[in-house]
């Protein structure tokens, strides 16, 4: 997809792909992670064009992974295999907040700091930020909505763990309009309103995919484990055609899965 712009027949097209995931039984990051000291010398990379996914490992030696990597992100999640074993807890509290557009996403950040986590495994994370993909980056039968929220958090160790939510058309989400009605335009980033509260996306649902992945931009580095809700929230067609008109694609194509477990929770 090329330009700025996303036509309505299109954005209803990757609904309706979207909805084929629900009748099979039922996508990344818009953000590098940078080396210490090296952000301002990194390659620039894009989701189009000679910057594009196809060409990420080939921009700069530590992007090497996104080419050769054995358990890159995303992939699709169909086949996933019960497992009721998971020892996940969600600690989300509200916080003050900036959104900032950078060129690749809306992420969205606490302010000040906050004790905001999740607790996997027996390990605690603590929340990074959150940012969005159009469409979504994770796929269930081949089947991708129109958005995906990421929510990043990081362990002691420097390890990550992102809870995926998908988007489905429906009624407005107050946190995605919050967000949108503050998000700078261009690149640029400006305070939040009003307190977040990433609770609000939870899905009724807690049943979740869970597999080991990678980030979904360069450096692509092996070094998440992925939470994605299996339940859908909604958001209005008209926040979707918002984001989509920001980044009318910021999705990083499927990765091969090289036979790696998913597991689905249904706690």
């Amino acid at each position: 997809m090329t330009g700025r712009s996303l036509s309505r027949r299109s954005l209803l097209g990757k609904m309706t792909a979207g909805s084929l995931a629900i009748g099979a039984g039922i996508a990344g990051f818009g953000w590098a992670w940078p080396r210490l000291g090296r952000a301002e010398e990194a390659p620039h990379w894009t989701y189009e064009g000679h910057g594009g996914p196809e060409h990420w490992g080939d921009l700069s030696p530590d992007f090497g992974v996104c080419s050769s990597g054995q358990r890159q992100s995303p992939i699709d999640l169909a086949g996933a295999g019960l497992d009721e074993t998971a020892d996940l807890s969600l600690a989300w509290q509200p916080y003050a907040a900036n959104v900032e557009n950078n060129g690749h996403t809306l992420q969205v950040a606490a302010r000040e700091g906050t004790e905001s986590a999740l607790t996997l495994g027996g390990k605690t994370y603590a929340f990074l930020q959150f940012h969005f993909h159009h469409p979504s980056e994770h796929a269930v039968a081949g089947g991708r909505w129109p958005l995906e929220v990421h929510m990043v958090h990081k362990s002691a160790a420097g390890d990550l763990a992102v809870v995926g939510i998908f988007f489905r058309p429906g009624r407005e989400n107050d946190v995605l309009g919050a967000v949108l009605a503050q998000a700078p335009g261009s690149k640029g980033k400006g305070p939040m309103a009003r307190p977040v509260d990433m609770s609000r996306f939870q899905p009724a649902s807690a049943a979740t995919y869970r597999y080991a992945g990678s980030l979904t931009t360069p450096p692509c580095s092996e070094i998440v484990s992925w939470i994605v809700f299996r339940e859908p929230v909604e958001a209005s067609v008209g926040q979707i055609e918002s984001f989509a008109r920001l980044f009318p694609m910021n999705a990083r194509p499927l990765q091969q899965g090289f036979q790696r477990g998913i597991a689905l929770d249904l706690f």
